[in-house]
């Protein structure tokens, strides 16, 4: 596996963001709000470079890449029970009735009234009966905007609460693969303290039976006690650790602990692995597919048409009205009907005096508007540094591998020399116990660097707001940058 470097082409997208200052220094305007959405992964351009297009069927292709079933199944499970992804499924539909309840703002409204009546209308007169039915129309004319605007902020917001979504699809799965890393490490790791409990064991059986023949001192065996009883409470205490991973596991799936342990005792101690590939760049339109970043330009898009609307509403209002119905009256025996109608009122009314109410509604509105795009600005700038980092993990991983594998080699090699020469009478119980402790470092700072690898890819696939796809020449080298 070839060296990774990690030079991340954001540029584009910092200066992107640093062009929305030009909307925060004054009140932005309806050219405004255009003018932002092109510089940041709204709408459109957010739902075309979505990796898994929305549907939980791809993000699970992604993560079976790794190829480990029990993986997969465990965020399939998870994805179908969090919490988290419930109540961002709930935000979209509270959005979508906002939305379409914004957009009705701006229409006729229209209701329809029957009425029915039976009485004199004066002293002595005919006793009638009066039925009559007709429709109602009012309409707020929407000569400023602020219907507009409305309507362009509950879009904005619906847009965001989807991106919303997809964010927290993505934290589930790693969070799922993370936890799940963790348990196959932590197994790996009891391997390893078993296997040096056994042999500690045997040491302290032998080492007693040397002193007790005379030919050790009572030193060296109390040492080798001690050693033995050492291993087994690491070797607990290592066991406990990995119960409480399932029970992280069973926590965010919701799957039965006995089941789920039976399942996951077919792999025990395989960590999943991303397959080996050379990464040499990872191109900044990578990024528009973070779902949070999507959510956060949505926050501005919608401030700004706040800040509309807020402004619109100091403005005249006019409004128009209009009736159409029919009736008929029976008194006497006499049966008259007829239509009814009318066109009006147009009315217009103009704000005097509210106390500075409306003013200061769209200084608050300008206020939010700047601080979403400070949010949206330091969300670019975090999103830029957790690709760094991952990518920085990615090359670290890579250079370690080698060391690592050759420390714990050799090591190995040199506790098996001194474990022959004890036995033989040449070495001494510490220098045994001395070669085992660094032998058990050296193969754990290996299980470390495999847990660590994995790791960093899970971290990129955060980072990048649900992993990337291979495909045209956009992506360059990083085009193949598929586990």
């Amino acid at each position: 596996m070839k060296r990774l470097s990690i030079p991340v082409a954001c540029v584009a997208l910092v200066t992107a963001a640093a062009g929305l200052g030009g909307c925060a220094g004054g009140w932005p305007t309806r050219n405004a709000v255009a003018a932002v959405a092109p510089a940041q992964p709204v709408s459109a351009v957010w739902q075309a470079p979505l990796p898994h297009e929305g549907r939980t069927r791809d993000l699970l292709d992604w993560w079976s890449q790794f190829g480990d079933v029990e993986l997969v199944a465990l965020i399939d499970a998870a994805q179908q029970v969090s919490p988290t992804l419930a109540s961002a499924r709930t935000r979209i539909e509270q959005a979508r009735a906002a939305r379409v309840s914004a957009g009705g703002q701006g229409l006729p409204q229209v209701d329809a009234q029957a009425t029915g009546t039976r009485g004199r209308s004066e002293a002595g007169g005919a006793l009638a009966n009066i039925a009559a039915a007709g429709l109602q129309a009012s309409w707020e004319i929407d000569l400023f905007g602020a219907a507009r605007a409305g309507t362009d902020a509950s879009q904005a917001r619906l847009e965001g609460a989807q991106a919303a979504w997809h964010a927290a699809r993505v934290s589930v799965a790693a969070e799922v693969a993370t936890s799940y890393l963790a348990l196959r490490a932590c197994e790996a790791l009891v391997i390893e303290l078993q296997t040096d409990a056994q042999s500690r064991a045997e040491t302290a059986r032998v080492t007693e039976r040397s002193a007790q023949a005379g030919l050790s001192a009572p030193a060296a065996a109390a040492q080798a006690r001690a050693s033995a009883a050492q291993a087994r409470t690491q070797l607990t205490s290592q066991r406990a650790q990995c119960d409480s991973l399932v029970k992280a596991l069973v926590a965010l799936s919701a799957q039965d602990e006995s089941a789920l342990r039976q399942r996951l005792a077919a792999r025990t101690a395989r960590l999943p692995e991303a397959a080996p590939f050379a990464l040499n760049a990872l191109p900044a339109q990578l990024l528009a597919q973070r779902p949070d970043l999507a959510e956060a330009a949505a926050t501005v898009t919608a401030a700004a048409a706040d800040v509309q609307l807020a402004d619109a509403r100091r403005l005249p209002r006019v409004s128009l009205g209009g009736a159409f119905g029919v009736m008929g009256i029976r008194a006497e025996g006499v049966q008259r009907d007829g239509t009814t109608w009318s066109f009006g009122p147009l009315q217009v009314s103009f704000p005097v005096f509210d106390a500075g109410v409306r003013r200061a509604n769209v200084k608050a509105a300008q206020a939010a508007y700047d601080d979403a795009v400070t949010a949206y600005r330091a969300q670019l700038r975090q999103a830029v540094r957790e690709v760094e980092d991952a990518l920085v993990q990615l090359r670290s991983s890579s250079d370690r591998q080698a060391d690592a594998r050759l420390a714990a080699d050799g090591y190995e090699a040199s506790f098996k020399a001194a474990e022959a020469r004890f036995k033989g009478g040449v070495a001494s119980i510490f220098e045994l116990e001395d070669a085992r402790r660094t032998a058990i470092a050296a193969r754990s700072a290996l299980l470390d660097w495999q847990r660590d690898r994995t790791a960093a890819w899970i971290s990129l696939y955060r980072a990048l707001g649900g992993g990337w796809q291979s495909a045209g020449p956009a992506t360059t080298a990083a085009a193949n940058a598929t586990p």
